[in-house]
């Protein structure tokens, strides 16, 4: 009964594409026309753009649900194609909704030709064990729910404090960077005895105190008061611990005691599933976001995670069952210690390169990460005029969208021999030229 719950909430994932497509099928009304680039505007248009940004979402939510509804017929639907096509630069949401049916439709393509140049068919699953399956719904229905919860608080990161007001002055991006680094630093504090805590009391209480944690961090976001935010943002870091270990790490343990994956085949597949959904999820996100911004300000998206946050939980606890890391016989005395790992780097230059590599791109990502929304704002303030809205959750989804086009893309050029080494500094290449 429960598998089918599960399979039931996958579907209902599956099925909001088709919302999320829905505003593309007439255009919006014309709130101004940018002129070759977005160039950045002031801070008071970026502002302006913040109060505004409801508004936008409410009428584009209508017209979805009109499209959807009032379908066009015969030469109608060549005329409205035309149409839209025309005013693809007539508004923001015209603007980045083009762009993100430009970067589906590209990476559809880059998968239809991936799987026609390999020449090999799809794995058959008539011959994987039913509790192989029965394990794939349990996790990914749970794994998917908790993720479209992290994402969800995405796109208006910035803008739900940013909105703060404190002693009658709005909270400056001064205030808004120590929130966000309040977060990273709760995972860098806590994460080394989360992870052990997982390991002696239970990778499904992990999950479960995940969905609980981060609820709490979400539904802080309501107050108006700054040590309640940044109560909130320390319970957000504590989750985030929790959410990329708990689930992944319950999952590794059930494989093992099951005895149906003894070469971890399954396994990766299993992982490559959640990952690739994982992508799809982000872009739904975004959508998802946008909606609820516009029915309930900027604290919406936060509300509706703590919907997903309970629904996940709830399935978490129905389906999973307890499992804790097993002990080693006669090596309970010896524990692996951060300073034992610093060492192995230390005998490694490699290990230290890689790491560097990646901290600090990371480093520039999250930089960014801060920075989009002011800036993406200042340039629809510029490019559209005053007051035009800026789509936060539709650019978080063309963001997402260009992370599946390069994970598809890197895939390619795997196979077809592209040296990893070649591929990265190409990429850190763009990315420089991109910020």
């Amino acid at each position: 009964m429960m598998t089918r719950v599960a399979a039931l909430l996958c579907a209902f994932m599956a099925i909001a594409p088709a919302l999320a497509f829905g505003s593309m099928a007439r255009p919006s009304s014309v709130v101004g026309t940018p002129r070759g680039a977005l160039p950045l505007g002031s801070t008071q248009q970026f502002k302006t753009g913040l109060r505004s940004s409801s508004s936008f979402s409410s009428t584009e939510m209508k017209m979805s649900l009109s499209s959807i509804l009032d379908l066009p017929r015969g030469g109608s639907a060549i005329s409205n194609i035309a149409s839209a096509a025309k005013n693809w630069n007539a508004s923001p949401a015209n603007y980045f909704n083009t762009s993100l049916i430009t970067l589906a439709f590209l990476t559809a393509i880059m998968k239809v030709y991936q799987r026609a140049s390999s020449g090999e068919k799809g794995a058959s699953t008539s011959t994987k064990p039913k509790s192989v399956k029965q394990l794939q719904i349990k996790f990914l229905s749970v794994f998917w729910l908790l993720r479209c919860a992290d994402w969800l608080q995405g796109p208006y990161f910035y803008e739900v404090y940013a909105s703060k007001v404190f002693n009658g002055v709005p909270a400056s991006l001064a205030l808004v960077s120590k929130l966000f680094l309040t977060g990273f630093a709760s995972t860098a504090l806590f994460g080394p005895s989360v992870g052990r805590a997982l390991d002696v009391y239970g990778r499904k209480k992990g999950t479960l105190a995940f969905s609980v944690i981060y609820a709490l961090g979400a539904m802080s976001t309501k107050s108006p008061l700054l040590q309640v935010l940044f109560l909130g943002r320390i319970l957000s870091g504590i989750g985030t611990s929790l959410l990329f270990s708990a689930p992944e790490s319950w999952l590794v343990g059930e494989a093992q005691k099951g005895g149906d994956d003894p070469d971890g085949s399954y396994l990766g597949e299993t992982f490559g599933l959640a990952y690739a959904g994982d992508s799809i999820v982000a872009i739904l996100a975004g959508q998802f976001a946008g909606a609820a911004a516009a029915a309930r300000g900027p604290t919406g998206p936060f509300e509706l995670s703590t919907g997903f946050l309970a629904a996940g939980g709830l399935l978490a606890a129905l389906l999973w069952k307890e499992n804790i890391a097993e002990k080693s016989e006669g090596d309970d005395s010896k524990k692996a210690s951060i300073g034992e790992a610093i060492e192995v780097v230390k005998k490694d230059p490699k290990i230290m390169l890689v790491g560097g590599v990646q901290s600090l791109f990371e480093a520039a990502m999250y930089i960014f990460v801060l920075q989009w929304p002011p800036a993406i704002s200042r340039a629809v303030a510029k490019a559209f005029g005053e007051g035009a809205a800026t789509p936060y959750g539709t650019v978080f989804s063309c963001f997402m969208a260009s992370c599946l086009l390069g994970s598809t893309l890197f895939g390619q050029l795997a196979k077809m021999s592209v040296p990893t080494e070649k591929f990265a500094a190409a990429m850190l290449t763009v990315a420089i030229v991109a910020m």
